[in-house]
């Protein structure tokens, strides 16, 4: 009889392979930094006497370049070698991440300077994020793509539950700085462990950059299921932001007990994705693409629970199931896109579908900031949860949804 259950053999197969052990140790690194790091970025605002309107700008300034420069990004991931751009894209990162360490050690941060590492920081995150969609499924065997998509999403959403309060005792005994030289310091073993994968660079036509750009356009517009995803993604993200990450607290102050019960809300969320992660280790759904709109859906149930001022809980397990149903659509959209879309060109497909997505954050504030005007929280949090469940309805209704399904050899 066995006293320790062994696991899963796909998960055994994963961790025989040196280049994925590499890559999520490289994951697991860079996360422990990230987690502290918006924390760090606020404080270090703070602490140069920045207040809203200053820290306003150091996130737009860190959120944009994302978005300008991502399709650059999938061009490139699509021409060079994916594990040369993860390198380049840590670096940059790092080096971003160690000067504003400095800046804010040595007492000379301002908005201006913390401004323009964030602008460095985004314009490295938009060649990471399709170099990174697109390196998976040359490390990866087929058949175990969604058990690889979890465990990597798994240090990540565990560091998550810690990785803030660690942030948080680090900022407050030795300053924004620590917390802010702790990120750079993974960022660049991350490009160290990331640089030995040596993958090499995808087989494309020849083209110009312009050429490649337009066939990157032709192939996502004719894929019907992948635009419509981020068509209904960029409305669901924009509704969710809108109504968990701005107006949840105020909503928790006004019904709730403030910040403990907003706390306790934002931990079972946490606990949710990391629950949905394990999940997706084990379960291995055959309607992949179906399964990823539903589960996205669940992002309505704690708006509304807010919205309807039930009792916190319910709120709490509402909040957890979105979690959960959140996690189980990034890992089961991964799989389908790794599956369903070629190598040469996943690195524009996922720009095309990261900037939809990537929209929706200025887009989620700015309905919130003019709909507070008329309405109160309560009602801009139904409205928010009414737009996730009607994105995801319509979602339902585009027939090739049913369609992009598990690939029969990997069933």
């Amino acid at each position: 009889m066995k006293i320790v259950d062994e696991p899963p053999k796909p998960i055994r197969a994963l961790l025989r392979i040196a280049t994925f052990r590499r890559f999520a140790a490289a994951n697991l690194i860079s996360a422990t930094g990230s987690a502290m790091a918006p924390l760090a970025l606020a404080y270090a605002v703070i602490e140069q006497g920045g207040g809203a309107g200053s820290l306003g700008v150091v996130l737009a300034t860190n959120t944009v370049p994302t978005i300008v420069f991502l399709l650059a990004g999938g061009l490139f991931a699509d021409r060079l070698s994916r594990s040369l751009l993860l390198f380049v894209g840590n670096l940059l990162a790092a080096g971003a991440q160690g000067a504003l360490a400095v800046t804010v050690a040595t007492g000379h941060a301002t908005t201006v300077s913390i401004a323009a590492c964030g602008f460095v920081s985004g314009t490295a995150a938009s060649f990471v994020v399709p170099a990174a969609q697109g390196a998976v499924a040359q490390i990866v065997p087929a058949q175990h793509l969604q058990q690889a998509n979890a465990l990597l999403r798994l240090p990540g959403n565990a560091v998550k539950v810690l990785g803030p309060v660690v942030g948080g005792v680090l900022v407050a005994a030795g300053g924004a700085a620590w917390a802010l030289a702790w990120d750079a310091v993974t960022f660049a073993v991350a490009a160290v462990l990331l640089l030995g994968l040596r993958l090499d660079a995808p087989l494309v036509a020849p083209g110009g950059v312009l050429s490649d750009l337009r066939a990157g356009w032709a192939g996502f517009w004719s894929r019907t299921w992948l635009w419509t995803y981020t068509a209904v993604g960029t409305v669901l993200v924009a509704a969710w932001l809108a109504g968990f990450q701005l107006l949840g607290p105020l909503v928790a102050a006004e019904q709730y007990a403030g910040a403990r019960d907003w706390g306790l809300i934002q931990a079972a969320f946490t606990c949710g994705l990391l629950v949905g992660t394990l999940v997706c280790l084990r379960w291995k759904p055959y309607r992949l693409l179906t399964v990823a709109v539903v589960a996205a859906g669940a992002l309505a149930l704690p708006l509304a629970a807010m919205a309807c001022t039930v009792p916190l809980p319910l709120v709490l397990p509402a909040t957890a199931l979105a979690g959960v149903g959140l996690d189980v659509a990034v890992v089961a959209w991964a799989t389908a896109f790794q599956q369903r879309v070629p190598q040469a060109e996943q690195g524009r497909m996922s720009a095309f579908n990261g900037v939809g997505e990537r929209l929706a954050i200025p887009m989620g504030y700015l309905i919130a900031a003019l709909a507070a005007h008329s309405w109160s929280s309560q009602a801009v949090l139904l409205a928010c949860a009414g737009m996730i469940a009607a994105a995801t309805v319509l979602n339902l209704c585009v027939p090739d949804v049913y369609r992009i399904n598990r690939l029969t050899e990997q069933a």
